[in-house]
Order: C-alpha cells, then sequence, then structure tokens
C-alpha cells in the first residue's frame, strides 16, 4: 500500500532472515548425529536418543522476547516481559507436541541492576510456573560498552518431551479445521514497526495494552492433545499466519481462512490505520487476535473448540486445510 510503514521499512528483514535459517539448516546438518527428527527451521528441534531404551523424543527450543523488550521499564512491565520470554520458548516447544520440563535464561546488560533483574526473573518463574516448567539454570552477563545503560536483552532456552499420549497424530489433510486460540494481544511480534509507527508518543493505556503478556497455552493444549486428534500446531508468532502456517503443511496442502470467524483486537486496527498497511501484510506481521491454531479432523472441531472454551480459552473454527493449486500461495483468505 502506497505510503505505508511495512516492517521491513521499520528496520526487520524477514526475507533476508529466511535466507539466514536456510544456510544455517545446511549448515547444521554437518552436525547431526543419529536420532535427529526434526532440525533447524521447525518450531523446536526434535531428537530421539537412539542409546535409549526409553524410545523418548526430546525437544529443543530457543526464543527471545524482541524489541518489546524496550518499551518495558516499570516493575510490572519488567515483569510481563519475563512472562513473555518464557512463553515464546514453551509454545513453540508446544507445538511439536511437546511437554516443556526445564527452561535456562541468558540476561545481558550494560550493567547489572538488581531491581530490574529481579522484576524480569519474578515474570520467568511466574510463567515457568504456568507451564509447570522448572527454570535449571541461566546466565548473567554484563557487557559495559555493548549495551546502553539500562538497556538489556533476554534470550530462553526450553527442552520439553514428546510423551506418546501427546504426540501429534499429523500431517495434516485436506478436509482438516483450523481451530484458533485467541491471543491477549500483539504477543512478542512486530515490535520495530510498532515503535517506529508511535515512537514516544505512546498514551500510558496504549502501552499497558501492547505490553500485554503473551499467552502461555500449554496447560490447555497438553490437555486437549490427550483427548482428541491433533494432526499440528501452529505458534502464531514472527511473520505471522503466511511464515508459520506453511510450516506444517505439505506442499500439496493449502490453509483457506475465513476472515470474520473470531473477533480481530482493536489493537490491530490500530496498527493498520496508523501504518497503512494492507491486510495481507497485517497477517505476515502479526497475530491479529489468534495466537495458536490447532489442526484437527472436522469430526473433532466443535468438541476441541468446547474443551478450550470449558478451560477459559477462547476458540473459534477459523478456516479449513484445501488442496493447493500450483503456485496459489499456503494461506489463502476468503470473507
Amino acid at each position: 500500500m502506497k505510503g505505508s510503514l511495512t516492517y521491513s521499512k521499520a528496520g526487520v528483514h524477514v526475507t533476508t532472515a529466511d535466507r539466514f535459517v536456510e544456510e544455517l539448516a545446511r549448515l547444521a546438518r554437518r552436525t547431526h548425529q543419529k536420532g535427529i527428527i526434526a532440525g533447524v527451521g521447525g518450531f523446536a528441534g526434535l531428537f530421539r536418543d537412539a542409546r535409549s531404551r526409553s524410545g523418548l523424543v526430546w525437544a529443543a527450543s530457543s526464543d527471545g522476547v524482541g524489541t518489546k523488550i524496550l518499551l518495558a521499564a516499570r516493575p510490572k512491565e519488567l515483569e510481563a516481559i519475563g512472562i513473555d520470554l518464557v512463553a515464546m520458548n514453551v509454545n513453540d516447544c508446544l507445538a511439536v507436541g511437546a511437554e516443556p520440563l526445564i527452561f535456562l535464561d541468558y540476561f545481558a546488560t550494560s550493567r547489572l541492576r538488581i531491581p530490574q533483574a529481579i522484576a524480569i526473573m519474578r515474570g520467568i518463574c511466574r510463567g515457568l510456573k504456568e507451564a509447570r516448567c522448572t527454570l535449571l539454570g541461566g546466565e548473567t552477563a554484563e557487557m559495559p560498552g555493548l549495551y546502553r545503560p539500562g538497556h538489556f536483552d533476554l534470550a530462553g532456552f526450553c527442552v520439553g518431551v514428546v510423551r506418546p499420549e501427546t504426540r501429534l497424530q499429523g500431517p495434516p489433510r485436506e478436509g482438516d479445521c483450523l481451530i484458533g486460540l485467541a491471543s491477549t494481544g500483539v504477543h512478542s511480534n512486530g515490535f520495530s514497526l510498532v515503535r517506529r509507527l508511535w515512537g514516544r508518543s505512546l498514551t500510558p493505556s496504549l502501552k499497558d495494552e501492547l505490553l500485554k503478556p503473551t499467552a502461555i497455552y500449554v496447560r490447555p493444549v497438553l490437555a486437549a492433545m490427550r483427548r482428541h486428534t491433533v494432526r499440528a500446531v501452529v505458534h502464531v508468532t514472527g511473520s505471522g499466519w503466511q511464515g508459520n502456517i506453511p510450516r506444517v503443511l505439505p506442499d500439496r496442502l493449502a490453509a483457506l481462512i475465513t476472515l470474520g470467524s473470531w473477533p480481530v483486537k482493536p489493537i490491530f486496527a490500530k496498527i493498520e490505520r496508523r501504518a497503512r498497511l494492507s491486510k495481507q501484510a497485517m497477517f505476515s506481521t502479526f497475530n491479529m487476535g489468534i495466537g495458536m491454531i490447532l489442526v484437527v479432523p472436522p469430526r473433532e472441531a466443535g468438541a476441541v473448540v468446547r474443551f478450550m472454551r470449558l478451560r477459559n480459552v477462547r476458540a473459534w473454527d477459523v478456516g479449513r486445510i484445501v488442496r493447493r493449486k500450483q503456485r496459489e500461495p499456503q494461506v489463502q483468505f476468503i470473507e
């Protein structure tokens, strides 16, 4: 759209990152040992220890919070960032059918400020308690000269296990339904664009809306996996719908999304108007009110929606898996 402020104009080059991941995956394959099921490029890596009799499959993920951390200053805001860090990692493990078990954090700053660090760690521990995951260790690094005074960065690392009762029953099939689970808001992606849009003019109420912690879906989704047939799980993070749904689909299939089948939060309309972005650009950058998508057989769709709502997770049937024609995109929209 003419005159729009895109993610790339805000300084985030998704296509460059995609090319890097492709090259990284090629390099990583040189390190592979027997037992690798899924390596670089998925929501989380998967590994089966061939030397163990248990046959358990282990999952590992790593992620950060991005430039959302630049908006956080007060203790409550910093605590929310800690929750974000946990959510980004445990939800990625969940997307491969894994139950998160242990977590490590990395906190880097110019100078260690105890109140700031404690507020963040309090949030991390809150998030881990919600996910029933253990903080096993981490690293705190003071690096004067690398970060501006008061600035910091965070990374998380999560290890989980794929148990037989929660193993995904994939791959997705033509006719399967897409069950969208409500996000709490923007979650932890798109903030380089958001900060460019508002700069220092953020009102307190808008800032509070933007800093709502990312939803942690572990308990309800694991419960759904035990009770229902779940073929695939999509964690809607960076690159939005277009970047994440194709990660779980065979090339011959596409997702047909029904616009209007769920309520899009007002914050996304504000961003769309201010940035003058097309719907296509919005869906390729933000979660648009859906933080996680479960791919289930059509016979299970209604039951899964009810199951989630009984656990206080708003859920909607937002689309279908369809056969993909040559050169068609893997994520399509209808009104």
